[in-house]
């Protein structure tokens, strides 16, 4: 691989492509006798385009960031239904965020490149990965997950481990896994537990999932800098660990606030790949005395009476909200 990049034809199924890399950008283009004659053409395309979509000056060519390559691997994989690798000497697939038009919904992408030999395949494996490994540092290589098996309808776990944890495996994040058996479970795990060899945090659950990961690391984070939460001057000490949402509650609030759709494949690519959104945070104090923090809303009266008698009737899903909106009046 040159400084300026790898070029060759490659095939995707039946159809050769002329194919280039560069640091920023994986791009292919079918292959007719337009632009045979003038390959190169599509080395352009990294610099006109900012995502994997089709580019407005070759409506067949396709770009896909480096950035957004979620893994390489040789031979000829297939991950849905379950995950299957076919042995293949000239073979290579690439899996990578796969966007939808204007839509914030993210699917993951897949293409088989065919090349004409074992050396030009392990040419542009090696070249790929050697791309990829300028993004690591910037994506989470451990995750400490926690689920709510009780939350919304109580699908958290099936959630995880149908939709996020192949997603997780297929990009060599490790994650160790608790499910939490009480209220603020995550919470007190995250304020006395050693967290030392994470790099991210991961809540699979609704709003208040949420919440509890946010008051522990937040509290721990202030009570390793000795800064007092009570104390409605301070400032505080801002968090060193990023918090991951799958959503898989009632509402998920905070998770459709920063991206967009509450999709739980949506919200693993975003980790995966190591976006992050950061976010304001609200204290509420009373007499000296930290109440709650706060990302969305804060309430009480009428709202906390519709909170508290809605708690009695979770099996009901997000209607719940509605019918305790009723009773509480």
């Amino acid at each position: 691989m040159t400084m300026e990049g790898l070029q060759s034809s490659l095939w995707i199924g039946k159809k050769k492509h002329w194919t280039t890399l560069c640091a920023k950008c994986l791009s292919w283009t079918p292959m007719d006798r337009q632009n045979r004659k003038n390959k190169v053409c599509c080395n352009r395309l990294c610099a006109v385009l900012s995502c994997n979509r089709l580019c407005p000056a070759a409506d067949k060519s396709r770009v896909v960031p480096v950035s957004e390559v979620v893994a390489v691997q040789e031979g000829i994989m297939e991950f849905l239904p379950y995950r299957k690798v076919q042995v293949s000497e000239r073979d290579f697939t690439v899996l990578f965020v796969q966007r939808s038009g204007h839509s914030p919904r993210w699917t993951l992408g897949r293409r088989v490149f065919s090349a004409p030999s074992r050396d030009l395949r392990e040419l542009w494996v090696s070249a790929l990965r050697t791309c990829l490994q300028q993004h690591i540092r910037c994506r989470p290589q451990r995750l400490l997950v926690f689920i709510n098996p009780f939350g919304g309808r109580g699908h958290g776990r099936k959630i995880y481990q149908s939709q996020v944890s192949p997603l997780f495996e297929l990009a060599g994040i490790s994650t160790h896994v608790l499910e939490t058996e009480r209220a603020n479970h995550a919470r007190d795990h995250i304020l006395k537990k050693d967290l030392s060899g994470f790099d991210g945090l991961v809540c699979v659950g609704g709003d208040g999932m949420f919440s509890e990961l946010m008051h522990g690391l937040i509290g721990r984070t202030q009570q390793e800098a000795g800064i007092s939460e009570n104390d409605p001057s301070a400032t505080l000490e801002p968090c060193s660990l990023r918090i991951g949402i799958i959503p898989a509650g009632s509402t998920d609030c905070v998770c459709f606030a920063t991206v967009g759709v509450n999709d739980p494949v949506t919200s693993a690519l975003h980790i995966i790949i190591g976006d992050s959104q950061p976010l304001d945070v609200c204290s509420v104090h009373h007499r000296d005395q930290l109440m709650r923090y706060s990302v969305s809303l804060v309430g009480y009266g009428f709202y906390g009476d519709v909170l508290e008698e809605s708690d009695r009737h979770r099996w009901m899903g997000p209607v719940r909200y509605d019918y305790s909106g009723q009773r509480a009046r």
